[in-house]
């Protein structure tokens, strides 16, 4: 069971690594990338809560794309999955 949830893990910091790697625009233009990635190819999070995801990033402070990857990690895999795809949004732009 650990071995799944590190391994589940991993593949959130990617895919949201992917995602702060290869979008450039700012976080409205991520917008289109991230319902891509966690709604229609990996299925964690729907449509409609990915509408939800959306509107709460816009209302709060900071970047859209850290607040959508924050709610998108907590809601599938709680406090370690808003860690690691937080983590993994921001990194690309550290390296």
């Amino acid at each position: 069971m650990r071995e799944k949830k590190i391994k589940f893990l991993c593949e959130l910091f990617l895919s949201m690594m992917k995602i702060g790697m290869f979008t450039f625009g700012g976080g409205y233009a991520m917008i289109p990338i991230i319902e891509e990635e966690t709604s229609k190819k990996r299925k964690w999070i729907s449509g409609e809560d990915l509408l939800d995801v959306i509107a709460i990033s816009e209302s709060n402070p900071g970047p859209i794309a850290i607040c959508a990857a924050s709610f998108i990690g907590y809601k599938v895999a709680g406090i370690l999955g808003a860690f690691f795809a937080t983590l993994g949004v921001v990194a690309p732009s550290f390296f």
